[in-house]
């Protein structure tokens, strides 16, 4: 199998670890040989982070090169934006509408960028927007937006639903699974 790449992308604190652990996790027990990267970027100060999955019959780097992500999962509305150079041709964006502000905006040095959607459409990229924080607030917490992304990325793999479960049963805690697996299916539906 040709390797496939899957950027997660976000603002520091939004759970990018777990959702690329979760991954990790499903495609091991796939049998691909897989890489996940560190989190890279300000994650504990609300910067822009980025980690890379990257899984196949044998890979050899955790790294994705600009024109190489199969797939983008954004967190952040801005984020998925500020990667796209990063998406192959035919690749998808799957984002989170929520707005986060970055310092230069908190601060009036900068405006929040409009209609990031439409200009993604625009040119020429195939993006899949949701609101993942209502989503996650329906299923029992705003923490769970990382894993409704997961939901809806989950949509575009051949998986069992099985499947999918189980590597959230072995990702988080016992006593946030219900709250998770109804994430994940919210964001499935979405």
């Amino acid at each position: 199998m040709k390797t496939k790449n899957i950027m997660i992308v976000g603002v520091g604190g939004q759970g990018s670890l777990l959702a690329s652990k979760l991954l990790g996790r499903l495609l091991l027990t796939r049998g691909y040989d897989i890489k996940v990267s560190e989190v890279h970027g300000m994650s504990q100060r609300g910067g822009s982070v980025v980690t890379y999955v990257r899984f196949g019959d044998k890979v050899y780097s955790p790294v994705i090169d600009k024109g190489e992500a199969d797939y983008i999962v954004s967190f952040e509305l801005l984020e998925a934006a500020r990667w796209t150079e990063y998406l192959k041709k035919g690749g998808t964006i799957v984002t989170n509408t929520q707005q986060i502000n970055p310092m230069p905006v908190i601060t009036g040095a900068a405006q929040y960028p409009a209609e990031l959607v439409e200009k993604m459409q625009s040119a020429q990229l195939k993006v899949e927007a949701i609101d993942a924080l209502k989503l996650a607030n329906e299923a029992g917490s705003a923490k769970a937006v990382n894993i409704v992304l997961m939901g809806h990325l989950s949509r575009h793999f051949d998986f069992e639903l099985t499947e999918w479960m189980d590597a959230i049963e072995k990702s988080v805690p016992a006593k946030f699974l219900d709250l998770n697996k109804k994430a994940f299916l919210l964001g499935r539906e979405a």
